[in-house]
């Protein structure tokens, strides 16, 4: 099963990077699911969105290292809104005090980079319960 065979028509996903090549990667694998992207290229336009109050969120995936406003904090201001979408930490760097630290922010997941397609799409089905297995046999 593909990326694409999860139906997200309803999913509001937020991209939370400010590496233009993996903002890319995201819209990319996201691209015919039908859900609504929305990426923000560092914390602060993030927490801004949120302050606001006015869109629903689904899922988020967070860089730890997003310039202005860290992954950590944006994730304890989005648990602090009363915000209940699941946080899916994505890092480079690996250690066990920033797994400790995105865990105790709020985060569902602390996944190392390069994430793959794979690995995406089962957090996806994970989270958003909307597998449609159906898909290829209706085409």
């Amino acid at each position: 099963m593909k990326v694409n065979s999860l139906n997200l028509e309803d999913k509001k996903i937020v991209i939370v990077e400010d590496d233009l090549p993996s903002v890319r990667y995201y819209e990319t694998l996201l691209r015919n699911s039908g859900a609504g992207i929305k990426v923000f290229r560092n914390g602060k336009e993030f927490v801004d969105f949120i302050s606001t109050g006015n869109d629903r969120v689904d899922l988020v995936f967070m860089d730890f290292l997003v310039p202005l406003v860290n992954g950590i904090e944006c994730t304890r201001i989005f648990r602090r809104s009363g915000k209940n979408a699941p946080v899916i930490m994505v890092t480079g760097y690996a250690s066990e005090q920033s797994r400790r630290e995105a865990f105790l922010a709020g985060c569902n997941e602390y996944i190392l980079k390069p994430i793959l397609p794979e690995k995406i799409f089962s957090l996806l089905e994970k989270y958003l319960f909307e597998s449609v297995s159906s898909h290829y046999l209706a085409g």
